[in-house]
């Protein structure tokens, strides 16, 4: 489940009030999250969050699920 969170700096990021952010939404699903847009968020997730990603982890991601679950990663072995 996506943290309430993680939804604020994603929409924060693509300046939208609020969009339904699930397990399984992508990128092209939401409205402004483009290219520029996903680099963005992840410096944005990366701030907020204190953690840094390693560029092949962020290969991996295809859903915002699997943020979510890399987030918590992160956060669990601080």
């Amino acid at each position: 489940m996506i943290s309430l969170e993680l939804k604020k700096v994603i929409l924060k990021q693509l300046d939208l009030d609020d969009f339904d952010l699930q397990d399984e939404t992508i990128a092209p699903q939401v409205p402004g999250w483009d290219s520029l847009n996903h680099i963005n968020i992840i410096l944005a997730v990366e701030e907020y969050f204190k953690i840094k990603f390693k560029s092949v982890e962020l290969l991996r991601l295809k859903q915002v699920g699997d943020l979510q679950k890399l987030v918590d990663n992160k956060l669990a072995s601080k």
